[in-house]
């Protein structure tokens, strides 16, 4: 059996969001490290918007013929109905993904907004840095509030928001590193160093040589 082929680039939150999906799945694929500066045609071929991730799936029954996934979060989505053995999509709480969805699309529509402004405004010396900063504390807040009184966002026990937000965290937390540790957010920052020395982290942060220069793609998942 032929395994998905997942095209990543390592620090893209997007392909980061889409490897903890399938690490915590345990749903085995086959990852193509790529350089968005030197796209490879049959990622482009498969998904022409040219952006990471991608997971092309084969259909065994029609060969020749594939599905082809390309939004981080559909990848999560996939890979944990496939397997989600801790249970992080509530199968018996029917209300709890539409809710977990809910705080994601937030994220992912305005929370990284104001992020990008904020790593501008700092890479360029900008005067509004401050005030992009104060944008995304907006968000910082509600979740250290949710996290002082429970371990994870939703409950004693890790589930898909988790990890579907991380990536914007660690972007958010590296912004201005000593304002960070400094902030008065101890419970956030206990749930991100938490999450940033686990192993599943470690195992989604590996480096593998890139697909152009090697031709060689990389079992992960299993």
């Amino acid at each position: 059996m032929q395994h998905p082929i997942l095209y990543s680039l390592q620090n893209c939150p997007y392909a980061m969001r889409a490897r903890l999906g399938i690490l915590l799945a345990k749903q085995p694929v086959m990852l193509r490290a790529i350089d968005l500066r030197n796209k490879p045609p049959e990622m482009l071929a498969a998904s022409p918007k040219g952006t990471v991730p991608v997971l092309v799936i084969d259909n065994p029954e029609n060969p020749g013929q594939s599905t082809v996934i390309d939004e981080s979060l559909d990848i999560m989505l996939w890979a944990l109905s496939q397997s989600d053995p801790d249970n992080l999509l509530c199968s018996a709480e029917p209300s709890q993904l539409p809710s977990m969805l809910s705080v994601i699309g937030r994220f992912d529509n305005e929370f990284k907004m104001h992020l990008e402004s904020y790593k501008s405004a700092k890479r360029y010396h900008e005067e509004s840095k401050t005030d992009h900063r104060q944008q995304c504390e907006a968000f910082i807040i509600e979740l250290d509030t949710r996290l002082s009184k429970h371990k994870y966002l939703m409950g004693d026990k890790p589930r898909l928001v988790d990890y579907a937000i991380l990536p914007y965290l660690r972007q958010f937390a590296r912004v201005e590193r000593q304002w960070y540790t400094q902030a008065p957010y101890p419970h956030l920052q206990y749930w991100l160093k938490l999450h940033l020395t686990s192993v599943l982290f470690s195992k989604a942060m590996i480096k593998h040589p890139l697909w152009l220069d090697h031709q060689q793609s990389f079992l992960i998942g299993e």
